[in-house]
């Protein structure tokens, strides 16, 4: 499936957990993640996931605090290292308590001193705070790609060598409307998320999706033997009914459809689509 060249790249990764989480990523697959980090052999020098803990909390909320060590526990077992920013609680004038740890600044540092060993990181967080270490990384000479969800910063994509929504990589988030008799994603019978490429004033268009995790993102006819990318017909009928065609084509809007043989003869075919995610 797709190509079989393999890299000599060292990648990094690191995974701002608070802002994925509360963006669209509590079910997050973090091991699927790190395979698209590494999707064209890479080797993964560096998986960091940058968490924050509610120490008073925990002294009170068993469930919380077997929470968050199970969660620690199953990242150190994929092979992340877990570096932990505890909350600090403060008081301001009017008697409000609000708590403080800032894990960013761990993120951002480690990223700086961490990337002479390496060729490529990937920073999975949608936080525009990020902008400007990404240009510094980028002026060292290594290649920055971004993952994020909702509420992304738009002068975080911009500056990204390479940014990609989450929503769009297989399985790395679960089925919005998921099915107990599902096919693996990509296949017929699957529920894929992708983008509207191309729209007719006919009433009908084209979906472009991932159809599994490999090199050559940057292939995007489908007829190339290299190119991950699956295309599925579909009627404007099959839209949401608050979803205005004439936004069509565009990437700002993601959707999750399910995959069935073409009514058209040969091809693929989107229906049930509903919307995931937009910019």
């Amino acid at each position: 499936m797709g190509s079989s060249r393999m890299s000599n790249s060292k990648v990094g990764v690191f995974v701002d957990v608070a802002n994925m989480y509360m963006n669209g990523g509590p079910k997050m697959q973090y091991d699927v993640l790190r395979d698209f980090a590494c999707r064209d052999g890479a080797e993964p020098v560096r998986l960091n996931a940058y968490v924050t803990y509610d120490a008073e909390r925990a002294e009170t909320d068993e469930t919380y605090r077997k929470g968050t060590q199970n969660f620690h526990s199953a990242l150190r077992e994929i092979g992340y290292k877990v570096i932990v920013k505890d909350i600090r609680w403060y008081q301001d004038e009017s008697g409000t308590r609000f708590g403080k740890a800032n894990a960013d600044l761990d993120l951002a540092v480690d990223m700086l001193l961490q990337s002479q060993n390496l060729d490529r990181l990937l920073l999975a967080s949608g936080d525009g705070d990020f902008v400007q270490v990404i240009k510094a990384l980028q002026n060292r000479g290594c290649r920055v790609e971004v993952v994020a969800l909702d509420n992304v910063s738009a002068k975080l994509r911009h500056e990204a060598d390479y940014f990609l929504s989450g929503y769009l990589i297989p399985d790395l988030i679960p089925s919005i409307s998921p099915k107990p008799d599902a096919a693996p994603w990509g296949e017929i019978g699957s529920r894929v998320r992708g983008w509207c490429y191309w729209h007719s004033d006919q009433g009908y268009g084209f979906m472009r999706y991932i159809k599994y995790i490999g090199p050559g993102l940057w292939v995007t006819d489908t007829r190339h033997p290299d190119s991950p990318y699956g295309t599925a017909f579909f009627h404007d009928s099959n839209l949401p009914d608050f979803i205005r065609p004439s936004l069509f084509p565009s990437r700002n809007l993601i959707f999750e459809f399910e995959l069935i043989k073409s009514e058209r003869g040969a091809g693929v075919q989107a229906i049930n689509i509903e919307l995931a995610s937009k910019f």
